[in-house]
């Protein structure tokens, strides 16, 4: 089961009813956030969901509405007795940003630890799940992501049996080690069926429309992309500053097979976001004006 809140929705600046753009994704233990502007402490407080446990920290770029909260985050699980590591995801001059930003957060009780994205398509994994992130079309350096899911084929026992493979290995093989005793190898391909279908979240923000969404968001359970307008005159005005219009979020939904849209990042300027759905859902229906907290439980799909 994989968890998805999406805490805030807004770009720029925080409004009274509207945090900044931000996404939390929980699964097996572990927890993700990406982006932290200012307000992220507060939404994750008003959805009931905690700081501390977080494991991960991805940035899409270095504007200051995605990145200006780290500080009193940073700060929050300081004074929670964190210990374990925290790994900060992001673009090329992440350890720069978050050492200036750190002047304010300077000792902590636990270690902060920094990857930068080098290339235009970079993949991160870890234990059950891999961050895949992928570069995008914004007037900064700037970043999409995917959390990936993979899902091991069923075990056979019938043929871990013919194998004569000892039973004492079974549920390591399923966990996709390898394995080796008196000379011989078990691979986990002689006891799995073919790989299933698992689960895909795809975020992007602050883009104009390009391939590398497109590509990316193939297979996506769920797919959330900025909507900064949804006035069809502020066309002009999004191509300027790189961003992208309800629409334009609307017609890659489509291309790709989506089965869901969530549009956030909304311009401070559009109060009701919600009015422009009707036009949005003529390109793609199943797309969703989202506010602050939505939430959704993705689960494998057991008949596959």
């Amino acid at each position: 089961m994989l968890d998805v809140c999406l805490l805030g929705t807004g770009g720029m600046m925080p409004l009274p009813y509207r945090w900044l753009t931000s996404l939390m994704m929980r699964y097996n233990g572990k927890s993700i956030l990406i982006d932290c502007g200012e307000g992220t402490q507060i939404a994750m407080r008003e959805k009931g969901w905690s700081p501390n446990p977080i494991d991960i920290i991805c940035f899409t770029h270095f504007h200051a509405d995605h990145i200006s909260g780290l500080p009193g985050m940073l700060l929050t699980m300081g004074n929670a007795e964190r210990t374990e590591p925290l790994l900060l995801i992001g673009p090329r001059g992440l350890a720069k940003v978050v050492a200036s930003l750190r002047v304010i957060a300077p000792e902590l009780p636990f270690e902060v630890k920094c990857m930068e994205i080098t290339e235009n398509a970079q993949t991160f994994s870890f234990e059950g799940f891999r961050l895949e992130a992928f570069k995008v079309n914004h007037n900064v350096l700037c970043y999409g992501y995917s959390m990936v899911i993979d899902r091991a084929g069923r075990f056979d026992k019938d043929r871990a049996l013919e194998q004569e493979i000892p039973m004492k290995f079974w549920s390591r093989l399923q966990k996709g080690e390898t394995l080796e005793e008196n000379g011989r190898v078990f691979t986990p391909d002689m006891v799995l069926g073919a790989e299933r279908k698992g689960l895909k979240v795809t975020y992007s923000t602050d883009t104009r429309p390009t391939e590398s969404i497109r590509q990316n968001a193939q297979g996506a359970d769920l797919l959330i992309l900025e909507g900064m307008y949804g006035e069809p005159d502020k066309l002009v005005k999004a191509r300027e500053h790189k961003h992208m219009t309800m629409y334009e979020a609307a017609k890659i939904a489509k291309e790709v097979g989506a089965p869901k849209l969530w549009l956030t990042h909304y311009s401070p300027s559009m109060t009701r976001p919600e009015e422009f759905m009707d036009d949005v859902r003529k390109i793609f229906p199943a797309a969703y004006a989202a506010k602050d907290g939505w939430t959704m439980e993705l689960n494998f799909d057991e008949g596959k």
